[in-house]
């Protein structure tokens, strides 16, 4: 085993502090993917900065027609939050798919976007809620802040904080969970805003979440599910593994879309 530091900060100030303090220190939110990774010997940070007991980094409101959520809120709290049920039900059906009991009860938003998996559920919905994400520095929209596998905008040393999403006109998440992780092999997340609808796919792409313009473009004209029927969903930059090669991923992106679109 090798030696890591524990720190327990008690404002986001000391947390940054221990962050550039250690060599190769990293955030501890719900631990659901750093822990694991750690004890398969794929991770060895010098210092762990739990920030789950900072003041004002869990929780959710709503201001009008928008969600705040804090970022060491976890998916059990977002799955069966009463304002994120009243305006945004899409985002609670997600989160209450996110793996088990145990995960849901452990694992944060904040942790899970940071993290960025190529197959985590929230960056598709918050890519299509066009979200903004909040850090003790500034705010990044959504577009901006998912750049690739595990990849993401933010900087040494900045701290997500919150998330902000307006509430969707419509929105629905479906997706073909891989069985054994309950990551999603594809998950497609569709919104309407009123002035436009945001698609979101994420288990299928190469570069990890993304938008579909196609059926972006089809859905905006004919929110329908036969309007996907003429959208060409093409296999390239579409991942190909054990679990499906990219032309089954392409499949499935067609067959998640009209799911959600049937469900809105």
């Amino acid at each position: 085993m090798y030696p890591t530091k524990y720190h327990k900060p008690a404002s986001i100030a000391d947390a940054v502090a221990a962050l550039n303090g250690g060599d190769e220190a990293m955030l501890l939110s719900g631990g659901q993917t750093l822990l694991a990774t750690m004890k398969q010997h794929l991770a060895a940070p010098s210092d762990l900065v739990d920030i789950r007991g900072i003041a004002g980094l869990s929780g959710i409101s709503a201001n009008g027609n928008e969600l705040t959520i804090g970022a060491t809120t976890t998916h059990a709290e977002v799955a069966g939050n009463v304002d994120v049920r009243r305006l945004c039900p899409a985002l609670a059906d997600l989160a209450s798919g996110i793996g088990d009991t145990a995960v849901r009860n452990m694992g944060t938003i904040g942790g899970s976007i940071a993290n960025n998996d190529p197959a985590a559920d929230y960056p598709a919905g918050l890519l299509a809620l066009n979200a903004t994400i909040v850090t003790n520095t500034r705010e990044i929209s959504a577009d901006d802040f998912f750049e690739g596998l595990f990849a993401t905008a933010l900087d040494e040393g900045e701290i997500i904080t919150a998330v902000r999403v307006p509430a969707p006109s419509k929105a629905a998440y479906a997706k073909f969970a891989q069985p054994a992780s309950l990551f999603a092999l594809v998950g497609v997340f569709v919104a309407d805003s009123g002035s436009g609808v945001r698609v979101a796919v994420t288990g299928a792409g190469e570069d990890g979440v993304f938008r579909h313009a196609g059926l972006e473009a089809a859905l905006t004209g004919s929110m329908g599910d036969a309007s996907i029927d003429a959208v060409d969903i093409s296999d390239g930059n579409l991942i190909s593994d054990i679990h499906g090669a990219s032309d089954y991923r392409a499949h499935l992106i067609s067959v998640m879309a009209k799911r959600a679109v049937l469900s809105l």
